[in-house]
């Protein structure tokens, strides 16, 4: 048997890509926390951030143990292993629908951490519990539907803004997207010698402090955090938080789904990249690992961090994960987070980004039959809506107002419509591969199938899980959703049933059909 490679040449982009991703994940929870909920600094800085690092250390254990094995059962030298990271989307609900409101209410900090400690718990049960039905689902949800939704998800979540702020800067950015394109896209590369994250990050800096983009009072003043912050069980707060989280737990249950949805897809990828992992392993290791950053006193949950198309483009093999995972626990330990991106610019970071989104999508694209090709554009349109409903409502937040405030039917004036975005993109996760379904199953005529993935729509659309900004049971325009999604399940029944007579009446074309 051959000796195992752990680190390869190309680890080392896909650890700076990997990385810099995570720590800006982390960078932007600490700057939510501190600056916009209030949540001390010494909170933030001496119990979240440790436990949130050792978390995504745990699971990134796990994926290098996983991918250890697999080499050593096939052989094989050009396994890569799973990324992983922080659930990004997470960050923001616990952090705008958990602990905000109920700090907000009760100015206790540490009560508002309780609870979103439990709210953590709660999704990381679904994805424990989830790991036993995750192969099932995996196998009967199409390959294409997956993919569709993850390329929507690398594009609108993890791409776009990177690209909007690659723009803002362009004597930085443009340089940094051209070597991505000459290096990883290109059939030539260029200083070749050198790795091509480093020779990123190497560029990117340099331009941006000739640029004056980075100054040197920010390193000043980032020295100001650091410090040796050991993570400690604090299994105290989750058990007092326990008696009073049920009203904050609504949220809990679409985002667990939606982490869900996202794990199939991720592990779907690697699986369409060559590396079949064991689809219950992983989703129970994200679980697991999520439960311990949750008694170490973190509220966020980890995940399979998507673009694993992306880290495999780059040569990565099993290293990468595990540099990225022991970093991200060494950083938030000794308080190092402000001090690295007052060095390196986000301008070098986030071109990064736009490669591993295009590649996530890109790889759709490949593996998709030409007659499924629609599904790809389908899956992507509850993505974007809810791209742009983000975006709608932060500029009306930075105004000083809200839809509720303006109307509608103001919006609609403007050509913004806001009704259309909230129930498109509201629930975008779920309601993509809902969508994907719907589409394939109506183009590859399995018209049962297709009932079936409507009367889904269906129930998730009573309880708000789609398409409603909060999950309630039939509230605001829920039942309007729930007749129409069993409309179109009444439609593919009326399909089944005319296929079946005309298969009766003409067995030789049916004949023909299946031959």
């Amino acid at each position: 048997m051959s000796k195992i490679q752990l680190w390869q040449r190309g680890d080392w982009a896909a650890y700076f890509g990997l990385m810099t991703n995570n720590l800006t994940n982390l960078i932007t929870m600490m700057g939510l926390l501190i600056f916009v909920v209030g949540i001390p600094k010494e909170m933030v800085y001496g119990q979240i951030a440790p436990a949130f690092g050792m978390a995504v250390l745990a699971a990134s254990i796990c994926y290098a143990w996983f991918g250890v094995q697999m080499a050593r059962q096939s052989g094989r030298k050009d396994v890569t292993a799973l990324p992983s990271g922080p659930s990004a989307p997470s960050i923001f609900t616990v952090t705008f629908l958990v602990l905000m409101p109920v700090y907000q209410q009760t100015k206790d900090a540490q009560f508002a951490i309780q609870i979103g400690l439990v709210w953590c718990f709660v999704e990381a049960l679904i994805l424990s519990g989830g790991s036993f039905l995750g192969e099932t689902i995996r196998k009967m949800v199409p390959r294409t539907v997956l993919l569709s939704c993850l390329s929507g998800l690398g594009l609108l979540l993890l791409a776009m803004n990177p690209m909007l702020q690659a723009f803002e800067a362009p004597t930085v950015s443009f340089i940094v997207l051209l070597l991505i394109f000459i290096n990883w896209f290109g059939k030539k590369p260029i200083f070749a010698r050198i790795p091509t994250g480093l020779l990123l990050l190497i560029a990117g800096t340099l331009l941006a402090w000739v640029s004056g983009l980075q100054s040197p009072e920010a390193i000043t003043a980032s020295v100001a955090s650091f410090g040796f912050n050991p993570p400690q069980f604090h299994v105290d707060s989750f058990l007092q938080g326990l008696p009073h989280a049920l009203p904050y737990l609504a949220s809990a249950i679409p985002l667990g789904l939606a982490n869900y949805i996202f794990d199939l897809e991720n592990i779907e990828s690697a699986h369409a990249a060559g590396d079949e992992y064991n689809t219950r392993k992983v989703m129970l290791a994200n679980g697991l690992s999520s439960i311990f950053g949750c008694l170490l006193g973190n509220p966020f949950p980890v995940t399979v961090y998507v673009g694993h198309a992306g880290w495999k483009a780059m040569g990565a093999s099993i290293g990468y994960t595990l540099a990225s995972g022991i970093t991200m626990f060494i950083v938030p330990l000794l308080g190092l987070g402000a001090f690295m991106l007052a060095i390196i610019p986000m301008a070098a970071i986030v071109p990064i980004l736009v490669f591993i989104g295009v590649v996530t999508a890109n790889q759709v694209v490949r593996e998709t039959p030409k007659i499924e090709v629609p599904v790809i554009f389908i899956c992507l349109f509850p993505w974007i809506a809810n791209w742009a409903l983000t975006m709608v409502n932060n500029v009306m937040g930075a105004a000083g107002t809200s839809a509720a405030v303006l109307g509608t039917e103001a919006l609609l004036k403007k050509g913004v419509y806001y009704q259309g975005l909230v129930h498109l993109g509201n629930g975008a996760p779920l309601a993509s591969m809902l969508w994907g379904c719907i589409a394939i199953f109506a183009i590859m005529d399995k018209p049962l199938r297709g009932a079936v993935s409507a009367s889904v729509g269906a129930l998730l659309s009573l309880f708000g899980i789609i398409h409603a900004p909060m999950v309630g049971f039939s509230k605001g325009n829920s039942l309007l959703f729930v007749v129409a999604y069993l409309m179109m399940a009444a439609l593919f029944v009326v399909k089944q049933v005319i296929d079946q007579r005309a298969r009766q009446l003409d067995p030789v074309i049916t004949h023909d059909k299946a031959a």
